[in-house]
């Protein structure tokens, strides 16, 4: 089926003047950095490209044609000139207040693309507004939010309906947009239940930025290691477990490292690009070196000790039962050493390591879109 990329104009290709919002004269043609490259390697890849903009009042007297084409047909014209070529364009000229069908985040004016003979599911809409991302909703597609990850995440949140579930990726990067197009999304949804525990976790490798992660594990240390990972592997996390806490940690623990190497694996896919290899970083007093390779060969060393039973409501002997049973289950090599004073330093030290490693293994290459082994098979 085909596939189409739905690309909004004003805010996401070229500037919107932040007075009147009409791209009027050649003067205010201005293309957002980084955009004609990106539309550039873009068009090489299998999506139809529909260029779907809003333009309020155009043909009446307070947007005149004869003032919009000639911007317009410029703005293509380069376009085409560096290899970007629309197969399609959607123009709404209705207002606002008119709440017209054809306008986005209505799905009126795409009616060729809702018939059947495209996959939505697997296309995008690329739009700098809510609206944008309304309209992905609306169409069965997911959207990119061409916004600062801080920004997006706000206006997210803020909108009037929840559409977080939409949003396959929020940056200001045109450059990240094509990566993400080219090696595609790294996303695990894992539901684990067991007699000792009812585990769901919804992974994203690249969403660390812009989405929201919640950690709910019954034991707050242990939820506190975890954010480490979301903050420094760059990944977002949703997490909820509920295990027989009642008998001890052990089951919370042990299935949680097993959802999560699985998610990893499910997540990481085919494995085109990444980097493969990581390592890390000091802690304060204490220092911790973890060593990963996702080559899908299972090796576990562990060479920290601890001086105390418990920190906080996690007791210490469950930490290299936790990274033993996600490197079984992920498939990877992981070596981890750590030293300290402070015992609360020395895991923290490790967890931050491993999310650090995590992050430098995990990241891809768009322009080397191979597999990292010489063997040619991981």
């Amino acid at each position: 089926m085909k596939k189409a990329l739905f690309i909004d104009r004003d805010g996401t290709v070229i500037y919107e003047p932040p007075i009147d919002f009409q791209v009027d004269s050649l003067d205010k043609l201005q293309f957002i950095p980084g955009v004609i490259t990106a539309l550039n390697r873009i068009a090489g890849l299998d999506y139809e490209l529909v260029m779907a903009t809003n333009q309020d009042g155009l043909g009446t007297e307070c947007f005149p044609e004869e003032t919009f084409w000639p911007v317009h047909n410029l703005m293509l014209q380069v376009l085409e000139g560096e290899g970007v070529r629309f197969d399609d364009m959607l123009i709404d000229r209705t207002m606002p207040y008119e709440n017209a069908p054809t306008r986005k985040p209505g799905t009126a004016m795409f009616g060729k693309y809702m018939s059947g003979e495209y996959d939505l599911a697997s296309s995008y809409v690329i739009g700098d507004r809510m609206t944008d991302v309304e309209l992905a909703k609306n169409l069965g597609a997911k959207a990119i939010l061409l916004r600062s990850p801080e920004e997006g995440a706000r206006m997210i949140n803020e909108y009037k309906v929840p559409l977080e579930d939409t949003v396959a990726l929020v940056t200001d990067d045109w450059n990240k947009i094509w990566e993400f197009l080219r090696c595609g999304e790294r996303v695990a949804e894992v539901h684990r239940k067991t007699r000792e525990t009812d585990i769901y976790l919804k992974l994203d490798l690249d969403g660390g930025s812009g989405k929201k992660s919640n950690v709910d594990t019954g034991l707050k240390f242990f939820d506190h290691m975890l954010e480490q990972i979301v903050h420094h592997a760059g990944v977002s996390m949703v997490l909820s477990v509920k295990g027989d806490l009642e008998v001890d940690e052990h089951h919370t623990m042990e299935d949680v490292a097993i959802v999560l190497g699985e998610a990893v694996s499910q997540a990481l896919g085919s494995k085109l690009g990444i980097e493969r290899y990581g390592y890390a970083l000091p802690m304060d007093e204490s220092k911790a070196m973890v060593l990963i390779d996702f080559g899908g060969r299972i090796s576990f060393e562990w060479n920290v000790e601890f001086k105390r039973e418990r920190v906080g409501d996690v007791p210490t002997e469950m930490f290299k039962h936790f990274f033993k049973s996600f490197a079984e289950v992920a498939h990877c090599n992981l070596h981890i050493t750590a030293s300290g004073e402070n015992e609360h330093h020395k895991i923290e030290g490790v967890f931050k390591a491993f999310s650090r490693a995590m992050r430098m293994a995990i990241a891809r290459n768009s322009f080397k879109f191979e597999l990292p082994s010489s063997k040619g098979v991981l």
